[in-house]
């Protein structure tokens, strides 16, 4: 973790009127980790915290925003949903100069290899079984009786979020992409009608988001909130499960190329068939919901790429490599409509 040049006693006297509890702030170090939203291990007498800030430098629109972060986990504590305990949250003009949040510090493990090689495969089988146990719940959550009722805008999902992502795409595009152009003209020419059905989504569902206990037997808490909102669950379980097609040997991190039932992980097949189960969601136009998640990835990565140019990247190095992932992500989108995928 990096020390950042904050002004601690400035801090610390804000920490003191904001969190409950609070006091004699030692130390805040930032998390390597992570590309967007940065987030530091705060050490003080009364304990440890998180805490979680928008990033320095002008921001593209609607983008860290770290007060629906907090407001969606403050809602979904008591809802049968892993979440850190939040305890307070900053405006625009804090300490720090930026938006933060400060919630507990959850002990346990983060595992960033989808393979899972430091554990057995009855924990990887337990491990997948989990996720898929925790997205179910979060899209059980009835919006309105967790006080999110008004957490996302009305009408149809996707085409919201189509529009979002590719005005962001454009905001940060560096170079021409001809399949990203394609791809975006396929999905707003087959958009599925509206069905109506509405749920908490995260956004950004996957492993290494999740903080288990010991070798993975229970998931402790979901964490990076930043993309949630209101929208199809449907849009949550196609992200996660573009991790089964994405190449291993590559920053994806992926499933790609591995012999899954050698290692215990269930097919993708076998991982929505059981979601749908538990959830009692039924999964519709799978094709359009697998090319929507790699678009959606790719807009996001495009604007990690521009960030790390313009230098406000969290993690700059990493914000590089992965930003030359974005065309690897539409031409997998263009096999996965033209039925190659």
């Amino acid at each position: 973790m990096d020390t950042e040049p904050f002004d601690l006693e400035a801090l610390a006297d804000e920490l003191h009127e904001l969190v409950p509890g609070f006091s004699g702030l030692h130390a805040i170090e930032k998390f390597n980790t992570g590309q967007s939203n940065p987030t530091y291990r705060v050490e003080a007498d009364s304990g440890r915290y998180v805490l979680r800030a928008k990033p320095p430098g002008t921001l593209l629109k609607s983008a860290h925003q770290v007060d629906r972060e907090y407001r969606v986990m403050k809602a979904l504590a008591g809802q049968g949903v892993p979440v850190p305990k939040v305890f307070a949250l900053s405006d625009e003009h804090s300490a720090i100069g930026r938006m933060y949040f400060v919630m507990e510090l959850v002990e346990g493990h983060i595992f960033w290899d989808p393979a899972l090689p430091e554990t057995t495969r009855d924990e990887r089988t337990a491990i997948y079984d989990g996720m898929n146990d925790v997205l179910a719940r979060l899209h059980s959550v009835n919006p309105e009786d967790a006080g999110l009722g008004d957490f996302g805008r009305p009408g149809n999902y996707f085409a919201r979020q189509i529009k979002r992502w590719r005005e962001q795409y454009l905001a940060s595009k560096t170079d021409e992409l001809p399949d990203m152009d394609r791809l975006m003209a396929w999905l707003e020419d087959h958009l599925p009608d509206d069905d109506g059905r509405v749920s908490v989504v995260h956004g950004d569902f996957r492993l290494d988001n999740m903080i288990f206990a010991g070798h993975g037997e229970e998931v402790l808490a979901l964490i990076d909130w930043e993309l949630s909102t209101l929208g199809h669950p449907m849009a949550d379980l196609a992200y996660q499960c573009m991790q089964w097609r994405l190449p291993h040997a590559s920053g994806f991190r992926g499933l790609g190329g591995l012999d899954r039932a050698e290692l215990g992980i269930p097919s993708e097949a076998d991982y929505v068939a059981r979601y749908s189960e538990r959830s009692g969601i039924a999964v519709d136009n799978w094709t359009f919901g697998l090319a929507f998640s790699f678009f959606r990835l790719a807009a996001i990565l495009q604007g990690v790429y521009k960030r790390s140019l313009d230098g406000n990247a969290s993690n700059p190095d990493r914000a590089r490599e992965i930003g030359k992932a974005v065309p690897l992500l539409a031409a997998m989108a263009g096999d996965i409509i033209n039925g190659e995928g």
